[in-house]
């Protein structure tokens, strides 16, 4: 049974994420604070709402620094939505904030062309490589996003999937143990499961 720590940094969406895992078997704790890290076999960084928020919950309650020596043991981390975007070096939502830098890269807003903000519902996942990740998702698979932001890796080789909305974006990325899926893999069904599977199986 893989041991699964879910990060609780007062943002929401906790429960689904939670709730998804132990569906495939994991054994799942959600931890407000980092200790005992060195149980989780997997971490998940999960989470809606603004990227400063975000940032400044993970920083009250500790986490930055133990995330960190966490990739540089090696431990596998998954962002998931916010938790994605939180993986960056800057987001440019309400201002300029610094991110974990975890990825090298910003977080952008969708420009006018993109049409209605933020992005509800269901879209396309295309690869643009393979990756442990994406084992048995077929490509331009569909699954279900909300976000306003999208994520622009420095390096596009850390892009393992794009999606079209207005532009072409990263809606998955990865570098060695750190990875980060923009959509809502616990609301995507099959797919988002396989993906959630994948990542327990890493």
């Amino acid at each position: 049974m893989t041991r699964v720590l879910v990060i609780d940094y007062g943002i929401g969406n906790l429960g689904n994420v939670v709730r998804a895992f132990r569906r495939l078997g994991a054994e799942v704790r959600l931890q407000e604070q980092p200790e005992d890290l060195e149980w989780a076999e997997k971490i998940v960084l999960p989470g809606v709402g603004a990227f400063g928020d975000g940032m400044a919950g993970l920083a009250a309650r500790g986490w930055i620094e133990p995330l960190k020596r966490a990739v540089v043991a090696g431990i596998p981390l998954l962002g998931i939505c916010l938790g994605m975007q939180l993986l960056f070096e800057e987001s440019e939502e309400m201002g300029r904030h610094p991110g974990l830098g975890l990825l090298r890269g910003r977080v952008r807003r969708f420009p006018p062309e993109a049409g209605k903000v933020p992005q509800i519902g269901w879209n396309r996942l295309e690869h643009t490589g393979s990756h442990p990740l994406l084992h048995g998702v077929p490509d331009r698979a569909y699954v279900y996003f909300v976000h306003g932001y999208y994520c622009e890796p420095e390096d596009p080789a850390d892009g393992i999937a794009t999606t079209v909305y207005g532009i072409r974006y990263a809606s998955m990325v990865a570098r060695g143990p750190v990875m980060g899926v923009q959509f809502h893999p616990e609301k995507s069904h099959r797919v988002g499961e396989q993906i959630l599977r994948n990542f327990l199986s890493l």
